[in-house]
């Protein structure tokens, strides 16, 4: 259990009177004399001593005020030590608004169900003060096997912990411009769930930052990825093995997609990387009908100039014009070196052999990672056919009485490429979101413009990690549906531009501002269980003399 003290070493501790307000705009709290408004930061958890029962809330603003408006217009002489001290905390004083979150009762413990939602206010003049490190633990609970530490509260260095058991139950958000901290926050996630052993990981490795190892926030260094940290329980997939070779490492299994394996449904998801008109798209599923899901795709890229093109498009009753662009637009798939023509891959029975021992998959794309089409067809077509065998192993398991299929949770970057308005309903991953793990499969989206996803499912995320957005429209996104979203706008716009977010959801009993832990120490890697190479040949050693005795003797 962690110290009662609260606040960082050098600020001062405070305290105040509530003196108004109502449940739904706030407490209006008065500081005391000895506070200044220059130690209190929004965002900020405190607590409130109510007759009856304990209030945990947060600070929505900071603001001054005086009983005489004439001191607006005639400010007194401060530089006079009398003047300053009668005037300060007394005529003029600072004020605070707090939004109650939780009631806690005086006898508050596990047996009675944990902190509850405020629904009423505490009396006139309760006392207000920060929340304490053991506030913090009660509420947010203590870490453990379900509890992972994710950052600290503002001002505080107790550890804050979300429940990782119910994050993973539903899908989930990293929203933040860039170089904010959402690719760091994202791999303590992932590490959270290797950890706690509540489910399985598939990373779709944009920018080749999980595996083995990624950038260190600003880029001017390396940070170990999870396959360094976990050892034996991630394996490391790749797109582009010459890209893995070159970075260190020697993939687990080299991913490859034959041309048989794309189907019409996965050139929807390519309209806009490839600038396909909704016409020229369409008549994929017209090519498919006439040589069949296998063939299609070679048969129609095989095609040689506009006469063939043209006769196909006149027995076909399409389009020339699109059916060409088409042709145009599909033949950079054989620029893609992963792209195969034989028919005997399996890469997504090796994934799921992989997650069927509870192990990790990171399939990093290496170059092809800035090629956006490569990236959503790889990761919409495997993804799609990883979902029908999660579907039918669930049902079966319903219907025949067997084992579940491990959960897993899926990460895919650039989010709202796949879950704009216009494609949402004809990808995998809207429906993930929507049945929210029904097939005991969900999402963890990382974006940097929410705005671009379609609002249901933004709707349907159980919990939202915000670090700062500086576009509205994203705010907006970000925040709507949620209850009391007005005042939650003020905390997501004092975040600061590194290692602190906006945490609110499912797996949170309350919003709450944090600055994210480290990650990148040695101390940090420590903490996620890694041990160095010198030291895990010592333990050996330490174990192998206790067995039988020292070398030698």
């Amino acid at each position: 259990m962690s110290n009662d003290s609260g606040p960082l070493d050098g600020l001062q501790s405070w305290s105040g009177a509530v003196v108004s307000g109502s449940l739904t705009e706030g407490l209006e709290v008065r500081l005391d004399s000895a506070a200044s408004a220059e130690d209190i930061k929004v965002g900020t958890l405190v607590t409130i001593e109510g007759e009856r029962m304990r209030f945990f809330g947060q600070i929505t603003d900071v603001s001054l005020a005086t009983t005489d408006p004439a001191l607006s217009l005639t400010p007194p002489d401060m530089s006079n030590p009398f003047v300053a001290r009668v005037v300060s905390g007394t005529t003029a004083y600072g004020k605070i608004k707090v939004e109650p979150r939780l009631t806690l009762s005086r006898d508050q413990g596990e047996a009675l169900g944990g902190p509850q939602p405020a629904k009423t206010v505490p009396a006139h003049f309760s006392r207000v003060a920060q929340a304490t490190d053991r506030d913090i633990e009660l509420v947010f609970g203590a870490e453990d096997e379900r509890h992972f530490w994710i950052g600290h509260p503002l001002d505080m260095e107790t550890k804050l912990c979300l429940d990782i058991a119910e994050l993973v139950t539903r899908s989930n958000g990293v929203f933040g411009k860039s170089g904010t901290g959402k690719t760091f926050l994202t791999r303590l996630l992932l590490a959270g769930i290797v950890q706690s052993r509540v489910a399985s990981n598939l990373v779709f490795d944009m920018h080749n930052e999980y595996g083995w190892k990624g950038s260190s926030e600003g880029g001017s260094g390396e940070v170990k990825g999870l396959k360094q940290l976990f050892g034996s329980k991630v394996g490391v997939f790749s797109l582009d093995e010459e890209s893995t070779r070159r970075r260190g490492l020697t993939p687990d299994y080299v991913v490859r997609i034959g041309y048989g394996e794309i189907e019409a449904e996965d050139i929807q998801i390519l309209r806009e990387s490839l600038d396909l008109s909704s016409v020229a798209a369409e008549s994929a599923y017209s090519l498919q009908g006439k040589f069949g899901a296998r063939k299609w795709l070679k048969e129609f890229l095989d095609l040689k100039g506009a006469a063939e093109i043209g006769e196909l498009a006149n027995e076909l009753n399409l389009n020339t014009t699109a059916l060409a662009a088409l042709h145009r637009r599909l033949q950079r798939l054989r620029r893609f070196r992963f792209m195969d023509e034989q028919e005997d891959h399996d890469s997504v029975g090796e994934i799921l052999n992989y997650l069927k021992r509870g192990m990790h998959v990171v399939l990093e794309f290496g170059s092809y990672g800035r090629d956006m089409a490569a990236y959503i067809l790889v990761a919409n077509l495997l993804t799609r056919r990883i979902y029908d065998r999660y579907v039918q192993s669930k049902e079966q398991a319903s219907t025949e009485g067997g084992v579940e299929p491990t959960p897993l949770v899926i990460t895919i970057e650039e989010a709202h490429r796949f879950l704009t308005r216009e494609v949402a309903g004809q990808t995998i991953f809207a429906a993930i979101a929507r049945e929210m793990r029904k097939y005991n499969v969900t999402l963890l989206v990382v974006d940097q413009r929410p705005s671009g996803i379609d609002e249901e499912v933004m709707s349907q995320l159980g919990t939202k990690f915000a670090y700062l957005l500086d576009n509205e429209r994203d705010v907006d996104a970000v925040l709507s549906g949620i209850s009391g979203g007005r005042k939650l706008r003020s905390v997501l716009a004092s975040l600061d531009s590194k290692q602190q977010a906006l945490v609110f959801g499912h797996a949170v009993p309350m919003p709450v501002e944090i600055r994210t832990r480290d990650y990148g120490t040695p101390q940090s890697y420590k903490d996620l269980g890694f041990i160095e190479a010198a030291e895990l040949h010592a333990k050996t050693k330490e174990y192998v003399e206790d067995l039988y005795g020292p070398a030698g003797g």
